[in-house]
């Protein structure tokens, strides 16, 4: 049994390297390691494999489906949450076990959400390059006091409700807005219509998945909703925002701030060292021109029990698939 890991990176194969020798000691799996992402162009790469392991930014449409079936691949596991990169009716055509990790370390992500609001709030990332400048001048840095604050949380999931009692603990007002709210979330906050989050929220926090009705939620509609000088902040996926229509709410003032670790067209950009080279992204480029944008290269997850989380279930919805079993990490149509 062969597997191809695409988009791997070193600590990728570290994670998967120390789970794999655990768990599958006793059978013939080999990991693959391949730095490239997965595309029309490098399916190549898993010529002689029986499963690959994908992450956010691979490609998983029809045509590469199509071309890894035809070469001999049974299984995709995904070591994430989201599946909106893969053609789950293609798959289920061509007979593909897919599987992928639904929950892993909720608090890693939720962490990163209240690291993007403190840094953000506070200025923190600017007064630390003025004090290594011998700048020790506080104007440009005031913030404000989130206790007392209203948070407004979309999406009441397992991240929506770690980042519910993370602002409930700093003595914020919760709101929690969800078609299909968690239960557990009315002992930590209100839930609320979305227009009402919107309007009441001084942060507004995105936790939700990206689906055909999800797609740019955030758009110009809802950004003229929200209070006037909120934060808007993405650690889900970079399609639930309108980037264009955030950059015109950014320049006229209405939004006061964004914080995101996601971005729409973050395939050519995430996961790489772009440093020596020009971005030729200009949505993104205007992004940073802001002094009040904070982004992040899609880290929220980055830590090492969550690492260790998504090996441990990637390598178990490769057993599934090796035993023949229902696994219940399964994505199919309509999931």
């Amino acid at each position: 049994m062969q597997v191809t890991v695409f988009s791997a990176h070193p600590y990728d194969q570290n994670s998967l390297d120390t789970v794999a020798q655990e768990r599958l000691s006793h059978r013939q799996v080999t990991l693959v390691y391949q730095t490239a992402a997965l595309s029309r162009q490098t399916v190549p790469l898993a010529a002689g494999s029986d499963a690959v392991c994908v992450f956010v930014n691979d490609q998983l449409d029809a045509e590469v489906l199509e071309q890894l079936a035809a070469s001999g691949v049974k299984a995709v596991l995904l070591r994430c949450a989201g599946f909106n990169n893969v053609d789950i009716a293609a798959a289920e055509r061509l007979g593909l076990f897919v599987a992928r990790v639904p929950a892993y370390s909720p608090e890693a992500v939720a962490e990163h959400t209240l690291a993007l609001v403190m840094t953000l709030n506070r200025h923190t990332h600017r007064a630390y390059n003025r004090v290594r400048e011998g700048n020790f001048m506080l104007d440009g840095l005031l913030g404000a006091t989130l206790h007392g604050k209203t948070v407004g949380i979309i999406g009441t999931g397992k991240i929506g409700l770690a980042t519910a009692r993370i602002f409930k603990g700093l003595g914020c007002r919760v709101l929690g807005y969800d078609p299909f709210p968690a239960d557990a979330f009315r002992q930590l906050g209100e839930l609320v219509e979305l227009d009402r989050l919107l309007a009441e929220a001084h942060v507004v926090s995105l936790h939700c998945p990206l689906l055909d009705a999800t797609h740019h939620m955030i758009n110009a509609d809802s950004l003229a909703k929200m209070k006037k000088g909120a934060m808007l902040v993405n650690t889900s996926r970079g399609a639930l925002i309108d980037t264009r229509a955030v950059i015109s709410a950014l320049k006229h003032r209405h939004l006061g701030a964004l914080a995101i670790d996601v971005y729409e067209q973050e395939g050519p950009l995430f996961f790489q060292d772009r440093s020596a080279e020009f971005i030729d992204d200009d949505v993104f480029v205007r992004l940073m021109t802001f002094p009040n944008v904070l982004i992040t290269g899609h880290q929220g997850f980055f830590t090492h029990e969550a690492l260790r989380e998504i090996a441990e279930t990637t390598l178990g919805n490769l057993e599934d698939f090796l035993d023949g079993r229902e696994s219940p990490n399964a994505v199919r149509t309509g999931h």
